[in-house]
């Protein structure tokens, strides 16, 4: 790998950090005005129509009729229900508590596979699920705020929902490329979400202007730009490289929090926090990454005059979290 391609992938990495991390206090932002239904709509259109507009230098494919159903489940779960859950979830949750809970979604893409696909439990996957589960327990019920820790539960759903995410296109990635089943499950997830459409056009009338940049700001860039950075940083790294940057987010989501809106997260919640992705690390270490974010192969791939769709193409194991 030439220096040039050690640097812009590293960038790439740094960036899909950043633009997903930036989402959650993003989320906060434009649901003041836009409301969760409204602000998830948006979201998604926007994100769709960027992915459609570059679905051609992508070379995007036509999925196979067969595949559609498994594509409808990705799309309702790991973008319409996600949304949803997570906006409403963020109307109480503070931006940085959220981006813990949603860190620990790989557990339950691993939990599923151990109960539908046969695969084996380890004593320390085990281990690592209860221990993430604990860190989500203690950041839900933290302050005895009854609506915080009832927000605190629709976030975890988010988190649950996007396992389901990750358990359902899995079997996709062994025929498309990440970005595929990414703007397969962005197109589909937004059909799902188009009787929201009217409500969501009259909230973007009267919403703030900064509630509308930021419905454009989530569609355009963590969810869309997210997905093709990521794709260009795992075709170059190793799998435990891309992986391990991934933990970054909620630290980062948590700085951005701060420093965007101000929010200052509580010493249980980042105890909390730290315990879930302890827990995660745990599920992660020694064998095949289990991570939900996860996006390539095991090996450094490429060089930097490899083309777009070569690009995506290499990684296929696991796709990206869509923020």
């Amino acid at each position: 790998m030439s220096l040039k391609g050690v640097k812009t992938s590293h960038l790439a990495l740094a960036a899909t950090v950043v633009l997903w991390a930036s989402a959650f206090p993003a989320i906060r932002v434009g649901l003041n005005g836009l409301g969760a239904g409204g602000l998830s709509f948006l979201r998604l259109a926007t994100a769709s129509l960027a992915l459609a507009l570059t679905a051609v230098p992508l070379r995007v494919r036509m999925p196979r009729p067969r595949d559609l159903p498994l594509i409808a489940l990705s799309g309702l779960t790991g973008m319409t229900a996600y949304q949803l859950l997570l906006n409403w979830g963020e109307v109480h949750v503070p931006a940085g508590t959220a981006s813990l809970l949603v860190a620990t979604a790989p557990v339950y893409s691993v939990l599923l596979a151990t109960a539908l696909l046969g695969e084996r439990l380890t004593a320390r996957i085990a281990a690592g699920s209860a221990i993430a589960v604990a860190g989500s327990a203690v950041i839900a019920v933290a302050g005895g705020n009854a609506r915080l820790s009832a927000s605190a539960l629709v976030v975890l759903a988010a988190a649950i929902v996007q396992g389901v995410y990750h358990f359902a296109s899995k079997p996709l990635l062994k025929r498309y490329t990440g970005v595929e089943v990414a703007s397969y499950a962005m197109w589909t997830g937004t059909l799902f979400l188009v009787p929201l459409a009217p409500s969501a056009v009259r909230a973007a009338a009267t919403a703030p202007p900064s509630a509308t940049a930021s419905a454009l700001y989530l569609g355009l860039l963590p969810s869309a730009l997210g997905f093709v950075v990521w794709a260009y940083a795992v075709a170059r790294l190793s799998m435990a490289s891309s992986t391990a940057a991934l933990y970054l987010v909620p630290p980062v989501a948590l700085a951005v929090a701060f420093v965007w809106l101000g929010e200052v997260p509580r010493l249980v919640e980042l105890a909390g926090g730290l315990i879930s992705i302890l827990g995660v690390v745990l599920i992660n270490v020694q064998g095949r990454p289990l991570s939900a974010s996860a996006g390539g192969g095991s090996d450094e791939n490429g060089d930097a005059g490899m083309d777009v769709q070569e690009e995506v193409a290499l990684p296929a194991r696991e796709t990206a979290t869509p923020r």
